[in-house]
């Protein structure tokens, strides 16, 4: 019987359907009496990510906002090959998703969804044609991915309000009108991991030093101390069994516990308060919610000299900390973002086209970009297209000669440096030209000295 089934299977699927080996173990699948393809539930909140870590907690919250703007003020470039694109369908659409939104909003709450829950989704709306004509993001939270048989999603279906609105995916293409970012998780086949979650105990940490401190405020700051029992003459020399339990769970209900600190004590006879000289400093209180503090921004990539974290010397100076959230942080993620467009939304544009990081539009990389212009333009076996390439510039016509020399400048966010300026004051003008008839290069001045 199992040998005719799979005979069955063999004649019956079609042969261009491909998947892994191992996906069918982690899809869902079971009888037609059972159903098909349940939903695969994150093991996490996101209500309780988003409203202990990006509502309530400072350091979160900042490092959240500083990297989904930062990474939405990134242009994205466009190119059909070594040709970049200035005007493009594909580049109207990033600049104006849809009619409520510009396409930095767009990003920036993708983004910031990303950090948030470790999940991002974009929805394709397309027009008559088949091409894209709106980008809409969508709530993590509201997104449930049904997996197939195969091991990957069948779809994602979007609920709000009880209404769900279901998403296909190709089984053959995994072509989708859903775009799924999310980051990695070891344990999880569907779903990214927060670095909100991943900072939630130091998150938690920072939380209650915060609540301490308000608390204590609050009580006029009145530091702990012990009760003393003094008997009287001729009282008993200690509490009675059940004076004791009365007063300790008196203490427990009603005097300990952040929301109680520095609540006045209400003493009976024989007893005396006996204040003690512990403070928060006493406790290395503060200490604690700075490392707490280095520990969040260490989840989310973030030099702590950049929010204001004091005790953290790794950097020399803050434009080296700035350096390095660009290179370490924010680069990788906007990297990982325009791959995903191209492999999701460019197809659907022509299937040449390719979007990429227009990294001479980060001033905090400036530096690096005239180092490297610099190396490039020194290089004498370079030829000028090659140069060119190097550093992300189409190629000119005549340029893969060595002898060629260009009628202009190359274009850079550089400035020379003062030797260079100095150099190029001393040495003779010479003004050239390409004809338009021959392409000859003339001098049109002598050199000063003859």
């Amino acid at each position: 019987m199992a040998r005719l089934r799979r005979m069955l299977d063999n004649w019956f699927s079609a042969p261009e359907k491909k998947y892994s080996a191992a996906g069918p173990l982690t899809g869902k699948s079971g009888g037609f009496w059972l159903g098909f393809g349940g939903p695969s539930w994150s093991a996490r909140s996101h209500e309780a990510l988003m409203r202990e870590g990006f509502r309530k907690n400072v350091i979160a919250h900042r490092s959240v906002k500083l990297i989904a703007e930062c990474a939405a003020s990134v242009p994205l470039l466009l190119w059909r090959g070594d040709e970049r694109l200035l005007r493009h369908p594909l580049l109207d659409l990033l600049a104006r998703p849809n009619p409520f939104q510009g396409g930095n909003e767009l990003l920036e709450a993708a983004y910031a969804h990303l950090q948030i829950s470790g999940n991002s989704f974009l929805e394709a709306v397309e027009r008559a044609d088949g091409q894209p004509g709106e980008l809409y993001g969508l709530r993590p939270d509201r997104m449930k991915i049904i997996p197939g048989p195969k091991g990957w999603p069948a779809r994602y279906d979007f609920t709000v309000s009880g209404r769900t609105v279901a998403f296909p995916v190709d089984d053959v293409s995994g072509a989708s009108p859903v775009l799924h970012l999310k980051t990695f998780h070891p344990a999880d086949d569907y779903y990214g991991l927060s670095p909100l979650e991943a900072a939630a105990c130091s998150i938690d940490i920072h939380n209650a030093a915060a609540g301490w401190n308000k608390a204590l405020l609050d009580n006029a700051a009145r530091p702990s101390g012990a009760l003393v029992f003094e008997p009287k003459d001729g009282a008993p020399g200690s509490l009675s069994e059940t004076q004791f339990e009365r007063l300790k769970d008196e203490m427990e209900a009603h005097y300990q516990g952040a929301q109680n600190a520095g609540r006045p004590f209400l003493l009976e006879g024989g007893l005396k308060w006996q204040q003690i000289a512990f403070s928060p400093a006493d406790m290395e209180f503060i200490q604690s919610k700075h490392v707490a503090a280095r520990e969040i921004a260490l989840a989310f990539g973030v030099p702590p000299m950049l929010l204001g974290i004091p005790g953290d010397n790794t950097f020399a100076n803050y434009q080296e900390a700035n350096r390095a959230l660009w290179r370490l942080t924010l680069l990788p993620l906007i990297d990982k973002t325009a791959a995903a467009l191209n492999n999701w939304l460019a197809p659907k544009f022509g299937a040449d086209l390719r979007l990429d990081v227009d990294r001479d539009a980060i001033p905090a990389l400036s530096i690096e970009r005239e180092a490297l212009w610099n190396r490039i333009g020194s290089a004498p076996f370079l030829t000028p297209n090659e140069k060119r390439r190097t550093v992300g510039l189409e190629p000119v016509e005549g340029g893969d000669d060595l002898t060629w020399a260009p009628a202009v400048a190359p274009p850079g966010p550089f400035k020379s440096s003062g030797a260079l300026h100095r150099k190029m004051a001393e040495e003779p003008k010479v003004k050239i030209w390409r004809t338009a008839d021959d392409g000859k290069v003339r001098d049109s001045h002598r050199k000063a000295n003859g």
